[in-house]
């Protein structure tokens, strides 16, 4: 006789040798080096990832059983070239699969072959999973012409586990969080389909914006869609918020996704995407390929182009909900993190005029939206443009129940409102360009404000990144939310001292989480020494870690 601990290691290994089986036959390992699951998952050429999204698949599968719910698996490489591609894992709550479990998927995508079984087994063993339990994951793509074939692999890996597949086909990022979450609160976070997505998105947004009376702010936006998955769902999403905002686009999948367009390279460039012709007066923004990143801009009245980044736009949200907040007389915490990136005077204003505490992070929403729970209203953004609002449960049913209440003042019990209706607008599992695109305009239209009013709360501090390619990123160690590195010796007092002959001088150099390349970011009192700084601090990055990288140049 087999005691139950004996049959379920039997039944794993017959399911984890047929999965290792259609590996070797369909999606056999081609890549030699090895490759980390990062703050994006995994990210490289699509013609190297067919292996690794199979196994992802066997690992999606797991990774539900374990959990005991929906969990989601994306295809999408967000802002890199169209030559990339990537895939992620998502867990219950539409948030990003535990860190954990990023040392499982990345033995998964390295090991042979041959010793696939072996790593299925252990990974089993150590997490007391039994395969032959039920388990569902939902899949999304982009628009990228590698994304179908990889879904497939996908597919074949969850299928060889014995998972329920639901592919929900093209979607953004944000969507398919979204939607896992809302299967696995069984409607309660929102309908799990895209259609729901849509309603709700546009249901909220419709209620805070009816019997507006506006005169400085005009329900116009120019907006650049990368050539990405967000331009067909913006389509679908216009057809439910009528004449309320009227949305002009470009880059709308006729040319070259992320190709001089999209939110990451108006943020590095600092100058509007191509196919976008600004002048005064209008009011811009752009997605990024997978539209999860949102940031806007404008021309000024002098002619000098203008970004209202991450940072502005975590700044706009905190500064409105605190307002709410006051008016509702609700007892709430809040808290707004941002990373290393984030401008100091953002940071200077947050704390010294808004009076709301600043956390720092490392780079990735996996450690924003961690800390971001640890306040009953956390704003998460990072300066790049992706971020959002988490809610506690404590939170949100203190606000419904003061939005409910009848007993209240009218003033008190409008804020409540207010407070529940953009609950909804906000997509809270993660940053979502679409969700949070729609809330900026909101909280425009309600203060009857221009780009030029925005903008005029602080003033950044010029900057400038710039990226240095390297063959092992690992090579430079950080501390202290990545602002200090650790290694190569004396990295760190070669930037200090250069930082220290600039007024209002910063820097940091950090090993890209997405790239084999090491990111140098500098601020300064002008944009010239900001540049001069970046580039000094990059000499110094390659001078003292010499052989793995490349001169930087601005």
């Amino acid at each position: 006789m087999f005691s139950v601990k004996e049959l379920i290691y039997i039944a794993n290994m017959d399911i984890f040798e047929k999965a290792a089986e259609v590996g070797i036959k369909k999606h056999p390992r081609n890549l030699k080096e090895e490759v980390t699951y990062g703050t994006a998952g995994f990210r490289m050429r699509a013609d190297s990832l067919d292996h690794i999204v199979y196994r992802m698949g066997l690992l999606s599968v797991m990774f539900s059983k374990f959990r005991s719910g929906v969990t989601g698996l994306m295809i999408t490489a967000s802002h890199n070239p169209e030559e990339d591609n990537g895939v992620k894992l998502i867990d219950l709550m539409g948030q990003m699969m535990p860190i954990a479990w990023e040392k499982y998927a990345t033995s998964l995508a390295n090991v042979s072959d041959d010793k696939l079984v072996d790593v299925l087994q252990e990974i089993a063993k150590l997490e007391c999973i039994d395969v032959t339990k039920p388990a569902t994951v939902s899949i999304g793509r982009d628009t990228r012409a590698s994304s179908l074939s990889l879904s497939e692999a996908a597919v074949d890996g969850i299928e060889a586990m014995k998972g329920k597949c639901n592919d929900f086909g093209l979607l953004t990022t944000p969507q398919l969080h979204y939607i896992v979450c809302c299967q696995n609160t069984v409607g309660q976070y929102g309908e799990p389909t895209e259609e729901g997505y849509y309603k709700k998105l546009s249901a909220a947004f419709l209620t805070l914006n009816k019997n507006r009376k506006v005169i400085n702010y005009v329900p116009e936006l120019y907006l650049d869609l990368a050539n990405g998955v967000g331009a067909p769902k913006l389509q679908q999403l216009c057809a439910y918020l009528g004449d309320v905002l009227k949305i002009n686009v470009c880059n709308n999948g006729s040319g070259k996704l992320n190709y001089q367009c999209g939110a990451d390279f108006v943020k590095v460039s600092q100058m509007q995407p191509v196919g976008l012709n600004l002048e005064p007066g209008m009011r811009c923004a752009s997605f990024d390929g997978d539209g999860d990143r949102l940031v806007y801009y404008y021309k000024t009245s002098e002619g000098k182009f203008a970004l209202l980044d991450g940072d502005k736009i975590a700044t706009l949200f905190a500064a409105y909900l605190n307002d709410l907040l006051k008016s509702s007389q609700l007892k709430l915490n809040m808290g707004l993190v941002q990373t290393a990136y984030a401008n100091g005077s953002s940071t200077n204003y947050i704390n010294d005029v808004m009076k709301i505490p600043v956390a720092c992070v490392p780079t990735g929403v996996k450690y924003l939206h961690h800390k971001a729970q640890d306040f009953d209203i956390g704003v998460y953004f990072e300066a790049n443009g992706h971020g959002t609002v988490l809610f506690s449960q404590t939170a949100q049913k203190l606000i419904r129940n003061q939005a409910s209440d009848n007993s209240l003042d009218e003033v008190t019990r409008d804020a409540a409102v207010r407070l529940a209706t953009i609950m909804d607008l906000i997509n809270q599992t993660v940053g979502d360009a679409i969700s949070d695109m729609l809330v900026v305009e909101t909280i425009l239209a309600s203060k009857d404000w221009t780009c030029e009013d925005w903008d005029s709360a602080y003033t950044d501090l010029p900057s400038r990144q710039i990226k240095i390619k390297v063959e092992n990123r690992l090579l430079v160690e950080t501390t202290d939310a990545e602002r200090r590195t650790t290694k190569p010796a004396g990295l760190q007092e070669a930037i200090d001292e250069v930082v220290a002959g600039y007024k209002h001088g910063r820097a940091f150099a950090r090993p890209s989480g997405t790239e084999d390349v090491v990111r140098v970011y500098a601020e300064a009192d002008t944009q010239a020494n900001a540049d001069k700084l970046a580039c000094e601090v990059g000499l110094r990055v390659y001078n003292l870690a010499r052989g793995i990288g490349e001169k930087p140049s601005v």
